[in-house]
């Protein structure tokens, strides 16, 4: 079973307020129910096909893509027969990406994102899931989406633990956002969404995750925390580009 009860190595609660987990294939590690099988699975399953209209044959750019959303949204995109370019924090992650069957990887940290994204999409990015914001975001909108491209906002971990963050896409600071020229000469559709939305259809998105993983279409990795102790250690990494996949800590 699972729960969204915090941090807690023990706890009392009523049955209903935990969730039965059914879904899994034979032979995976539980712990999927946290990852690709469960919620961040999810977040990139509607997130991509509500709230992207992904359609076969577009080309999709994620950011943050090692991560445990950003991963899934790659494979799901070439699943359903699209060009996926990802881009991540290390060359190693690139390698995983690339691994994933992503099309195009490259290492934000020592790439030029403006140039290698004009080389790796030259018909430019119709569906551009953003998990980073900030000035990343600004470069892709500016430049880069084709008219009626859709930009689902899963997150903007660039700008978390900022004092000043980014004017732009990231967050506003004081003229309000700066891109609305881009988004309204090439029309396009930038929302926000939480994956709690979508709720109603949980069973649908946990069921079609499970058989892309059990036919070996859905890869994953994990980077497993020992110790519920270290617990803070694996969230600071969350921030500092340490986990591969899923973080999941093993009490």
């Amino acid at each position: 079973r699972s729960s969204d009860l915090g941090w807690r190595s023990h706890f009392v609660v009523e049955s209903k307020k935990l969730e039965k987990i059914t879904h899994l294939p034979e032979g995976v590690p539980e712990s999927l129910a946290l990852g690709c099988l469960g919620m961040p699975g999810r977040t990139a399953y509607f997130g991509l096909l509500d709230v992207g209209e992904l359609k076969s044959g577009e080309t999709v750019l994620v950011n943050g893509a090692a991560g445990a959303v950003g991963s899934v949204v790659g494979q799901i995109a070439k699943i359903k027969g699209s060009r996926v370019v990802g881009y991540a924090g290390s060359d190693e992650k690139v390698g995983m990406l690339k691994e994933f069957g992503f099309d195009e990887a490259f290492n934000y940290k020592t790439v030029d994102l403006s140039e290698t994204l004009s080389k790796a999409a030259p018909k430019k990015v119709d569906v551009y899931f953003d998990n980073v914001g900030g000035d990343f975001s600004d470069v892709v909108l500016s430049k880069h989406m084709n008219k009626y491209g859709r930009v689902p906002i899963c997150g903007c971990i660039s700008q978390y633990n900022k004092e000043t963050p980014d004017s732009g896409a990231g967050f506003p600071v004081g003229q309000g956002l700066q891109l609305y020229g881009s988004i309204l000469g090439r029309e396009l559709k930038v929302q926000g969404f939480i994956v709690w939305t979508f709720n109603a259809r949980k069973k649908e998105a946990n069921e079609q995750l499970a058989q892309w993983v059990k036919e070996g279409k859905l890869k994953y990795r994990e980077t497993v925390t020992e110790g519920f102790e270290n617990t803070p250690k694996a969230l600071i990494g969350l921030f500092t580009g340490a986990n591969f996949g899923k973080a999941i800590v093993k009490v």
